[in-house]
């Protein structure tokens, strides 16, 4: 067979080896650095576990830890013990060969290595008090005790501890679709938090030697087993918070007989904890849906906090299909409720409260509960649990399913300052609004603080902004957060940033978050097919363990807008917002060329050329534009372009024909490094104002710059980029022209 040259077939062949010695590259080859490239290299693979859409794939599964406890509080010694039985399912398709528990409470033993990973420095002025804590005492005795570890027939089982996780060694692995039922028995000093800190413990009334306790974390907690990354059994260090299955709770309590007791769940056997006239108060709060009513009094809680009873009483609860359970216990407490009405069922909102929260809890507290559940459940779905209460535990902020502990009191006098009230609600609302995020839309906090601290704060603030539009709200507002995001980089690091590594931990994990969706709502997507989106979101992973993929997918698959560009600049870099008016032009209309515009070919089609007449727009600044015809002309004096009307609109469209007489060239540019559209505005010499939106895409091209041409019928006085500033754009002295020129007082 005779032997063809490809060259025959393929000539460029032959260029290029006639050429490959002679051309020299002028520069290197560049990597794609355009803002809008899609996240391929950052997102995980879709598979069938989680969807490319960002929903749960036929594939997805989850772990169930369901618990049955009898738990015992000694108050005189601050002392909590219990046995629990867990039965733990495996629902994944993996066999398991050893079970991991969290053991949070050993963050504060003596040998955790917590303090040890924390840097220190000498506080040079401190308390009295505070000095012989720090250099003189010895440290308390804290952490769990595990007096055992015993399978369903009551065996002992192996088991290893690594300061806050406990690793359950089977005999035999756990198979897929197998459950496995076994007890832990433990006990630990409870913490004073006022003093040693943590996220629970209890509070000292020293005048009368009371104490009120939020206890949690207060039992051996079934870690997180999942598709994503296996076990969920990073130390928990103190910064990023938890990551726990669903299951049921069934949990008895039992606590001083002079104790008002509430936790997660029902509470079962109501009529023998409480007196008549309380219990009848409850049922007529059962119907009040405007005002709370008064369960426990002042009085009573009065009564009770003057004396100790040897007394003990059981209070039983159950709860259903929970992460996480807590538990408020007091002989101080004063307690209210009143009923909700969400849109297909009501639900309770209630307080537990001090005489020394009064009068500011009892007239506040809970109605900005049941103010959260509707605002919370308009913006993702209905409330699904019978209740949410509010514990009043100063120095307090803190979540769990149905309860939460939150700060805020008036002093001796019972004076509350503006301060301390709007501190005190948003603290409710947002400790409130976590039973949706994450004890709902079970996000993994040990990783990603963002997904429930910065999702709960943006519903904070629609809260807050329904509850009042003049609220004073911190976070949210992206003007807010232009400090943090114009500060030192060295500072910042990206919100996709494991919990423990943050170093502004609130303007990351919950400002920049917050400001961030508020972004996405009022400047790039609108509030219809952001609303639409989010509330997808919710309600596809309520109940479900979602990870920061599942949320970015989500939010572009219900609405249809492409963020990848948002995603990739405010949730994975430190880049700020900075959008600039570079320069402006004026050009006036002629039917006379300059010489530049002589020669300038207009394309008709794909191979013609236009012959004209043509209208020309001339840069005010041009050498041949002489100043004797500096005004240019007006349409209407453009004969050519009157016939050119005449001939080709009818009567109808030349009513509504424009006749700007004012021509302008805007360019902007970017020295920041965050994509952001832009938002115009224009004041006309008359006063009247005008706005513009360029969506994130006008940037798609070239990414530090952009132009728009402005044909108006007044002439501009002024153009403003962002005047209501809602994309936190950290830099508002480039946004205006003509230039603000501030004088010294020098001038």
């Amino acid at each position: 067979m005779k032997k063809i040259s490809l060259l025959l077939f393929f000539p460029a062949l032959l260029f290029a080896q006639e050429n490959t010695t002679a051309v020299t590259p002028k520069q290197q080859g560049k990597y794609d650095t355009n803002k809008f490239s899609q996240m391929y290299d950052l997102l995980a693979t879709p598979n069938m576990f989680r969807t490319a859409s960002g929903a749960p794939g036929p594939a997805y599964y989850q772990q169930q830890a369901d618990y049955k406890m009898d738990i015992e509080l000694d108050d005189k010694n601050s002392k909590i013990m219990g046995s629990q039985t867990v039965t733990y399912s495996n629902n994944s398709p993996e066999n398991l060969e050893y079970l991991w528990v969290q053991l949070d409470q050993n963050m504060r033993a003596k040998n955790s290595q917590s303090p040890l990973a924390e840097n220190e420095k000498v506080s040079q002025k401190l308390t009295v008090g505070g000095f012989a804590d720090k250099y003189l005492v010895e440290g308390p005795d804290r952490g769990f005790h595990i007096e055992y570890v015993k399978d369903a027939q009551g065996n002992p089982m192996s088991h290893t501890i690594n300061q806050t996780m406990m690793r359950i060694n089977l005999a035999t692995p756990l198979k897929s679709g197998a459950k496995i039922t076994f007890s832990i028995k433990w006990w630990y000093n409870i913490n004073n938090y006022q003093k040693e800190g943590g996220r629970s413990g209890y509070e000292l009334f020293e005048k009368e030697g009371n104490k009120l306790y939020v206890i949690a974390q207060f039992y051996p907690r079934m870690a997180v087993y999942n598709d994503v990354e296996g076990w969920q059994h990073m130390q928990f260090w103190g910064g990023g918070e938890f990551a726990l299955p669903f299951g049921n709770f069934d949990v008895n309590f039992t606590a001083p007989a002079d104790h008002v007791v509430d936790a997660t769940g029902e509470l079962t056997n109501r009529s023998e904890m409480f007196t008549a006239a309380q219990n009848k108060r409850y049922e007529k709060a059962l119907k009040s849906f405007d005002e709370p009513v008064v369960i426990v009094t002042q009085e009573e809680a009065e009564a009770a906090e003057k004396g100790f009873s040897d007394q003990k009483k059981t209070w039983k609860f159950s709860a259903k299909y929970v992460r996480d359970f807590g538990i408020a216990s007091s002989r101080k407490f004063i307690y209210d409720a009143m009923a909700v009405q969400l849109k297909d069922k009501v639900v309770m909102a209630e307080s537990l409260y001090p005489k020394e929260a009064n009068p500011l809890w009892g007239e506040t507290s809970t109605k900005v509960v049941a103010h959260t559940l509707k605002s919370y459940s308009a913006h993702t779905f209905d409330y699904p649990y019978p209740k949410a209460v509010s514990v009043s535990a100063e120095d307090q902020g803190m979540e769990y399913p149905m309860i939460c502990w939150n700060y805020g009191r008036p002093d001796e006098n019972g004076v509350t300052s503006d301060r301390i009230k709007h501190g005190m609600t948003s603290v409710i609302i947002h400790e409130v609004g976590h039973t949706f995020f994450p004890m709902i839309v079970n996000s993994d906090e040990r990783q990603w603080t963002w997904m429930d601290e910065g999702l709960n704060s943006f519903l904070e603030y629609l809260a807050e902004q329904e509850l009042d539009p003049n609220y004073p709200s911190s976070r949210g507002p992206a003007k807010n957060i232009v400090p943090y995001m114009s500060g030192d980089q060295n500072f910042l690091e990206p919100i996709m940033s494991n919990s423990e590594t943050i170093i502004q931990f609130g303007n990351n994990a919950y400002g920049k978050p917050a400001a961030g969706l508020n972004i996405l709502r009022d400047v790039v997507m609108g509030h219809e097919l952001f609303d639409h989106a989010f509330k997808t979101y919710a309600n596809r992973w309520k109940f479900k363990h979602p990870t920061p993929e599942d949320f970015f997918r989500t939010m572009e698959d219900a609405s249809a807008v492409d963020l990848d560009w948002f995603w990739r600049g405010w949730f994975y870099s430190t880049d700020y917002v900075d959008i600039g008016i570079k320069d402006v032009k004026q050009y006036y209309v002629s039917e006379n060329p300059t010489a530049e515009l002589k020669n300038v070919k207009i394309r008709k089609g794909r191979f013609g050329v236009e012959e004209g007449p043509f209208v020309y727009l001339i840069d005010g600044d041009h050498k041949e534009f002489q100043s004797s015809n500096k005004k240019g002309l007006e349409v209407a004096q453009m004969q050519p372009l009157v016939s050119y009307i005449n001939e080709n609109f009818s009567t109808d469209e030349k009513a509504t024909i424009k006749k700007p007489k004012y021509f302008y060239e805007v360019e902007f540019n970017k020295p920041g490094g965050m994509i952001m559209p832009i938002l115009v505005e224009l004041t006309y010499e008359d006063g009247s104002k005008e706005e513009f939106k360029y969506p994130a895409q006008i940037w798609r091209k070239n990414n530090s710059s952009a132009k728009k041409v402005y044909a108006t019928e007044k002439a501009i006085k002024k153009i403003q980029i962002d005047p209501k500033l809602l994309t936190a754009d950290i830099d508002v002295t480039n946004n205006v022209w003509p230039k603000v020129v501030t004088k010294s007082k020098f001038d």
